[in-house]
């Protein structure tokens, strides 16, 4: 069992949304985590993502391989671990039934004979998908090939985790059937520093909400190319950016870790986290989905586009999801105000 969290502060650093008309509220969160341990990790997300309900947030993202921790090197190759992560996965998904928010999180998961590092999402006891990384790092401090296959040719498969099957690959998105124009792409980590990200072409698919899972060690300098990147991808593909990486908890021995988190709109920052804190952080923003996806059809350039990619833009699956309350937040008395403040708490 993990650690009571209330020791631990969870701080939330929120800006004002982009305009009057925000609509949905998402959190991207950093998360203590101890090391080949999925079962502490699972108790740790599920504890923030019942402050994540309570601040009455839609959508939450958790660091790449948060069930684990990054930094467990050959331990990835032992079954011990995989078999454990693999039921903290199904723990997670029974206890999100009593949740409101889509949980995305990162896990170890084998599938036809081969690991690999994915991204999980699920929403009120359901296993709504898995994303494989497509871009494996293999360089200076990288070896992630020496653990997990691409998931380059992927598209259209079917995963088995425990008692759950789900649409396994880089071809997905998770569509709101009942907040119109609320499409999630999710992606990880060395996915979005390539020349062609896979969330270019989600975005061209549809996707306003683009979420990145990362692990992401520090070092001098990267937390501003980190910035740049995000606003970048932002803004290019006028969407939602949210970006999560790891810290408390992973291993110093070789790499520093420092926890960034941050929320873009179509270029503007709406909210980031503090870096090198103890404790589970969260950076929360109201997104306004229907603006983005105004820019989006007054602009020829994205149309053209989307023109241009038809034939990777129609390969993706689209997986449906029903909130089933509601997901539109308004700025008022209460909420997230204009400017910027800073709330902590014990959770």
């Amino acid at each position: 069992m993990t650690d009571d969290l209330s020791n631990s502060p969870v701080e939330v650093h929120a800006v004002g949304s982009s305009g009057p008309g925000a609509t949905v509220r998402v959190a991207a969160c950093t998360t203590p985590v101890r090391l080949a341990d999925p079962a502490a990790n699972a108790d740790t997300l599920l504890d923030v993502a019942r402050t994540c309900a309570e601040r009455s947030v839609s959508l939450v993202a958790f660091p790449e391989l948060a069930l684990t921790g990054y930094s467990i090197d050959d331990l990835f190759l032992q079954d011990v671990v995989l078999d454990a992560a693999e039921a903290a996965v199904e723990r997670v998904v029974e206890a999100s039934a009593h949740l409101p928010s889509v949980m995305v999180l990162g896990v170890p998961l084998r599938h036809a004979g081969r690991v690999y590092n994915t991204a999980v999402i699920t929403y009120r006891g359901k296993l709504l998908g898995v994303v494989p990384k497509v871009h494996l790092p293999n360089y200076r401090e990288f070896y992630e090939r020496r653990y997990f296959a691409s998931g380059n040719g992927t598209d259209g498969s079917v995963i088995r985790v425990g008692r759950h099957s789900a649409p396994f690959g880089p071809d997905l998105l998770f569509v709101s059937e009942d907040r119109p124009g609320l499409v999630v792409h999710v992606e990880i980590c060395e996915d979005m520093w390539v020349p062609k990200q896979p969330s270019a072409l989600g975005a061209l698919a549809g996707a306003t909400v683009l979420v990145n899972l990362s692990a992401s060690n520090i070092t001098v300098g990267k937390a501003d190319t980190r910035r740049m990147l995000c606003q970048a991808q932002s803004a290019r593909c006028m969407a939602a950016y949210l970006y999560t990486a790891s810290g408390e908890g992973e291993s110093t021995t070789d790499l520093a870790w420092d926890g960034q988190t941050s929320i873009y709109e179509d270029g503007i920052l709406l909210a980031e986290t503090s870096r090198f804190e103890p404790g589970a952080r969260l950076a929360v923003a109201d997104v306004d989905v229907d603006r983005l996806n105004d820019a989006r059809a007054r602009s020829d350039i994205f149309a053209q586009c989307r023109a241009g990619y038809q034939a990777q833009v129609a390969r993706f699956r689209r997986v449906p999801l029903r909130f089933g309350f509601d997901t539109g937040v308004r700025v008022a008395s209460g909420g997230l105000v204009g400017g910027f403040c800073q709330l902590s708490r014990q959770v």
